[in-house]
């Protein structure tokens, strides 16, 4: 498939969107999603996969989410706002993956105080331990991110019980720390969903929500503040107008937008927008020499 200049797989990759996402070298990947494993590279302005033309058709051409347009939102940023016009430029090539909820949920729980290296690592003991066995690839099992039913299987001194279920699989320890009780009970909750207002899942009674509504069921359940929550309305359920607001846009917000910024603009597509400053910013831009100069009026304030 050739590509386009809207879709940069390191790009993706180091958007802290997704953490299953094995580097094996520049611009190859091996991705393990919907209990699959996935081979993608970027050669010579074309992608590479390793599926059949019908399977990345049914499964990963969505989960990359190539029927949305990035360009067009692109252009809806103002050319006289300099910061996002170049941030949307740097981050070129990200897409927001259509990714499984519950394992968005469970992931961005768990992800709470860790840097994206430790969070890969936690994810991997927990597939490791609870998972299905896949495969072996490039030398290392990989098996899939566990049902919420394996989940609830798991036994955890955290959770005052007197086994471990890692310690069991021969991990050192789960390194979830406080964050393992409220994995136990999020999943509780959500087998508890199940066959709720006579829908088939979790995950299809929460789609049927409004935003609004959707957000605030995320927050019911253990341990998941609006930033989780936000997080996965955006990764997990494809609701491109949530704009998480973590340490690095907290800073961006300070830093270039001291007056004030007005996502509305950019509805319902904010939460592109958000990744593009997320990318920009972690990636060591801008050279801090100077703040935006769009205003609160400028900007449709």
């Amino acid at each position: 498939m050739e590509l386009t200049d809207d879709l940069d797989l390191n790009k993706i990759a180091d958007s802290g969107q997704c953490f299953r996402w094995k580097r094996l070298d520049d611009r190859y990947y091996r991705i393990t999603a919907f209990g699959r494993v996935l081979y993608l590279r970027e050669k010579d302005n074309i992608l590479q996969a390793s599926c059949t033309e019908e399977e990345f058709r049914k499964v990963w051409s969505g989960y990359l989410d190539f029927p949305t347009c990035y360009r067009q939102i692109r252009e809806r940023i103002p050319k006289d706002d300099c910061f996002l016009s170049a941030a949307a430029d740097y981050g070129k090539g990200i897409r927001i993956l259509r990714q499984d909820p519950f394992e968005t949920l469970i992931t961005f729980i768990l992800s709470q105080r860790k840097n994206i290296p430790a969070i890969q690592s936690c994810v991997e003991k927990l597939c490791r331990v609870a998972g299905d066995f896949l495969g072996t690839f490039d030398g290392e099992d990989v098996f899939s991110f566990p049902s919420a039913e394996q989940l609830l299987r798991l036994r955890c001194r955290k959770c005052g019980e007197e086994a471990c279920s890692w310690k069991e699989k021969g991990e050192t320890s789960c390194s979830l720390g406080y964050r393992m009780p409220y994995i136990r009970e999020t999943v509780r909750q959500w087998t508890e969903m199940a066959g709720a207002d006579g829908q088939k899942s979790p995950q299809e009674s929460l789609q049927k929500l409004s935003d609004e509504n959707l957000l605030n069921r995320l927050m019911g359940f253990k341990g998941v503040g609006v930033k989780v929550a936000s997080c996965t309305a955006l990764f997990g359920f494809h609701r491109l107008d949530f704009f998480p607001v973590d340490v690095w846009i907290s800073r961006v917000l300070e830093d270039q937008y001291p007056e004030g910024f007005d996502r509305g603009l950019y509805s319902p597509y904010a939460g592109v927008i958000q990744q593009y400053m997320f990318y920009y910013y972690r990636s060591g831009r801008p050279d801090g020499k100077g703040r935006n100069r769009v205003s609160k009026r400028e900007n449709g304030k």
